[in-house]
């Protein structure tokens, strides 16, 4: 299985929240990892939002984590497809990168989002979802 990975997903693996566990699980059941270049920006700086103890650590331990994963960058064809996406869901701009993403990822990919308006677009486009 190929598992996009979105923001609010990665970062439950650095933060004790509702849904840790669950994401953890599924990142760890030996998919094939995938995510976009936004989101380690997007989990760096809620991390630096949220925290100020072991901020340096996570941040390292990010970088680390994301060699596990495939990540797609934000070219022009991701960016094009995006604003298709929020065109047609109106959907967050950002939450349309990330979807944009996880469709050149393959039409097999599975999006594992605890972001309930981007699930409900992921859907709607014909993504399969967890997590939401």
């Amino acid at each position: 299985m190929t598992l996009y990975v979105d923001s609010s997903a990665l970062i439950k693996r650095y933060l004790k929240e509702d849904g840790a566990a669950e994401a953890v699980a599924h990142m760890a059941s030996d998919p094939v990892l995938v995510t976009s270049a936004l989101t380690a920006i997007e989990v760096r700086r809620n991390l630096t939002r949220i925290l100020t103890d072991d901020l340096e650590v996570l941040r390292a331990r990010l970088v680390v984590d994301l060699d596990a994963f495939a990540v797609i960058p934000l070219d022009a064809q991701v960016c094009a497809e995006a604003a298709r996406i929020a065109e047609k869901t109106l959907c967050r701009s950002l939450d349309s990168i990330h979807l944009a993403a996880a469709r050149r990822a393959g039409s097999a990919t599975t999006v594992l989002t605890f972001d309930q308006r981007q699930a409900e677009a992921a859907r709607s486009i014909g993504l399969s979802v967890i997590g939401c």
